[in-house]
Parts: structure tokens; C-alpha cells; sequence
């Protein structure tokens, strides 16, 4: 079966039907839980940017998604693989102030690799897309 980008879609009523969105949520909730169970929750200024940007991965999708358009879809997705990347490089900062152990380090790290990677993958797809998104289909 080949997959187009209206197979996908018709599949996808919301955005929380996205396996990338999922995925976000599920490290965004993994770097709260780290932060809540280490010191990290202290480091304020750390902890707000890690926090923040690993919400912004989830939430740019989300809004992406509800703008109804391939072209901001695709904007706000490049966003979110940005966040992703941020998030990663503060992993780094929360690894080497000791907020987490090396194994904790690498599972998030993998986390936001696997995310950047699917985010890039589905932007490529939907620039190589005839759908311009549902705001485009006007009934004439």
C-alpha cells in the first residue's frame, strides 16, 4: 500500500492523533519527572529553559496542526525539530551539573534524536505533498 499524504490525514482528526506529538508529550512529561526527582528543580534558570523549550516541541505541532495549512504545518514543524535540538543541547548542561545519571542522559538524548529525526522526515514529506491543507478546499 502506498501512503499519501490524504491516506495519513484521513487518519489524523487531531493533532494528538500524531505519533511525533506523542512522542513530545512523552519526553516532555520524562524531563519534568527528572527535574522533580533532582536537584534540577533548584536550578531555576535551567530547569525553566529545558522545560520550556521541551513544552514548545509538543505545543508548535499542536498549533502547526490546527492552522490548517501544509505551508505553516511545515513552518511550525521546523520550530518544533529546532526545540527539540535546544532541548537536547540543555540535556547536555543537565548531564554535566550532575542532575542526572549518564543512563538518564542518554535516554532523553536518544528521545530528541528519534523526535528531530521523524519531525524531518515529516517535513520533507509534506514539501513533497500536493495537499495544501484543509483551509485550501474551498467548495466552489
Amino acid at each position: 500500500m502506498i501512503l499519501s499524504y490524504d491516506n495519513i490525514m484521513s487518519t489524523i482528526k487531531q493533532f494528538e492523533d500524531l505519533e511525533i506529538w506523542k512522542l513530545s508529550r512523552i519526553l516532555c512529561v520524562a524531563i519534568y519527572k527528572l527535574a522533580s526527582n533532582s536537584k534540577l528543580i533548584s536550578d531555576y534558570k535551567l530547569y525553566n529553559q529545558i522545560n520550556g523549550s521541551s513544552g514548545s516541541i509538543m505545543d508548535n505541532i499542536a498549533e502547526g496542526f490546527e492552522r490548517n495549512g501544509n505551508r505553516e504545518f511545515i513552518q511550525f514543524l521546523s520550530i518544533a525539530k529546532a526545540s527539540c535540538g535546544e532541548t537536547r543541547s540543555q540535556l547536555y548542561r543537565v548531564f554535566d551539573r550532575d542532575y542526572c545519571s549518564e543512563i538518564e542522559f542518554e535516554n532523553l538524548k536518544s528521545q530528541t534524536i528519534v523526535i528531530s529525526k521523524k519531525i524531518g522526515a515529516f517535513i520533507n514529506y509534506l514539501k513533497k505533498s500536493d495537499f495544501k491543507g484543509s483551509k485550501f478546499n474551498i467548495e466552489q
